[in-house]
C-alpha cells in the first residue's frame, strides 16, 4: 500500500503551523498565544464574568480552538496530536481567562485530559481563582455498569456544553449555574460512532486499522480508536437504526421528549452523507415521537481524516434549547 498523501511541511511543526493559521484567518475573533500554546478570545472582553475554557489533543479540529469566541470559548488549550495538552498550558490558560467571577474547565474524560486539567485547577485555586469542573463522558461504546475503567469517553456531546455553558456565561450567569448547566447538559447526552475507513496520523505509512470491503467499525472512538465490534456494511438507513436506537434506550427517551441532534462527521465524510444520515437519524425519531428540537450537521469533532460518523442525542429543555440558540460567533460554529 503506498503512503498516503497529506498536506504537511514536517508532523513535528503541523500543529503550531496550523495554529498560525487560524489567528491569521480569524484575527477578530481568536489570538494564539505561543509558549504556553493557548487561543484566547481577540476581543477580550473585560467584563466581570464567569469564563469557559476547555482542551485537548489536536487531530479534532474545529474542537476546540475552533469554538473559541463571544458566546461559547474564553479559551481552548490544543495539545499535541491525539495528546493532552501540559498543566502548564492550562494553568496559563486559566490565569488569562479569569475574569473575577471564576473558571469553566470543560474536560472530556481521557486519563491524560482529567489528570492535567486536575493538576491546573488545584493551581488556580492556590492563586484564589475560582475553578469548577465539568467533565463530558457521552460515548456509549465504553460505558460500564460495573463502574470499573475510565468510563464512557467524552465526545461530541463537549460542543452542547461548551455552546450552552460559553452562552450562560456570556449572558452573566454566575459559577454554580454554569457549572450545573453544563453538568446537566453532560448528563443527559449519548454519543455512539461508526468508522467506515480509519483515519492516518500525519506522516504514518497508512491508517490506524483496516477494514475489508463489507465492514464497518462500530464504536470507535475520536483519537482513531478500534471500536468495540466490527459489523457488516449496510445502507444509511440501518445505520441509523444502529446508531440512534441504543442512544434512546440508553437516555430512557420517550413519546414527547425532545433533544438536540447532533450529526457529525469524523474528519472525510461528506456534507451530502452527513445531511442523509440526519434525515435517516430523525426518521428513527420520529417512529419514537421523540421531537427534534434543534440540530448541528457537520463535522465538528474529527478524528483527522477518519471517514464516518457519530450521532450524539441531548436530552432538551426550553431553557437550555434559549442557550442553544443564543448568538455565537467563533471560527467553526457562528449564528
Amino acid at each position: 500500500m503506498a503512503a498516503p498523501r497529506q498536506f504537511l511541511n514536517d508532523p513535528a511543526t503541523l500543529v503550531a503551523q496550523a495554529l498560525a493559521g487560524l489567528e491569521r484567518a480569524n484575527p477578530d475573533i481568536v489570538r494564539w498565544n505561543r509558549d504556553p500554546s493557548f487561543v484566547v478570545r481577540a476581543d477580550d472582553d473585560p467584563r466581570p464574568r464567569v469564563s469557559v475554557i476547555s482542551g485537548g489533543g489536536s487531530g479534532h479540529e474545529p474542537l476546540h480552538t475552533g469554538f473559541v469566541g463571544r458566546g461559547m470559548l474564553d479559551a481552548a488549550v490544543p495539545g499535541a496530536i491525539f495528546a493532552s495538552p501540559s498543566m502548564g498550558q492550562v494553568k496559563a490558560a486559566t490565569e488569562a481567562v479569569d475574569r473575577g467571577r471564576g473558571v469553566v474547565h470543560v474536560v472530556k474524560n481521557y486519563t491524560g485530559d482529567i489528570i492535567n486539567f486536575g493538576l491546573a485547577r488545584d493551581e488556580a485555586l492556590e492563586a484564589g481563582i475560582a475553578v469548577e469542573t465539568v467533565v463530558v463522558d457521552d460515548d456509549l461504546a465504553t460505558d460500564d455498569p460495573t463502574g470499573g475503567g475510565p468510563g464512557r469517553r467524552g465526545t461530541a456531546a463537549v460542543i452542547a456544553v461548551e455552546k450552552i455553558c460559553g452562552a450562560a456565561a456570556d449572558g452573566g450567569a454566575d459559577l454554580e449555574s454554569v457549572v450545573a448547566l453544563g453538568r446537566r447538559v453532560a448528563a443527559g447526552a449519548r454519543s455512539l460512532a461508526i468508522a467506515l475507513e480509519a483515519c492516518t496520523h500525519p506522516g504514518a505509512p497508512g491508517p490506524s486499522f483496516l477494514l475489508a470491503d463489507e465492514e464497518i467499525e462500530f464504536g470507535v472512538g475520536i483519537h482513531g480508536e478500534r471500536g468495540i465490534d466490527r459489523r457488516s456494511f449496510a445502507p444509511a438507513r440501518e445505520l441509523a437504526e444502529m446508531l440512534v436506537r441504543p442512544i434512546a434506550e440508553a437516555l430512557e427517551l420517550a413519546r414527547g421528549d425532545r433533544v438536540i441532534a447532533i450529526v457529525n462527521g469524523l474528519g472525510s465524510t461528506h456534507a451530502l452523507e452527513l445531511s442523509l444520515m440526519f434525515t435517516e437519524t430523525a426518521a428513527v425519531l420520529d417512529a419514537m415521537g421523540v421531537h427534534v428540537a434543534r440540530a448541528l450537521v457537520g463535522s465538528y469533532v474529527t478524528s483527522l481524516d477518519m471517514a464516518g460518523c457519530s450521532i450524539t442525542l441531548v436530552r432538551s429543555a426550553p431553557d437550555l434549547i434559549e442557550l442553544w440558540d443564543a448568538p455565537v460567533h467563533t471560527p467553526g460554529l457562528r449564528w
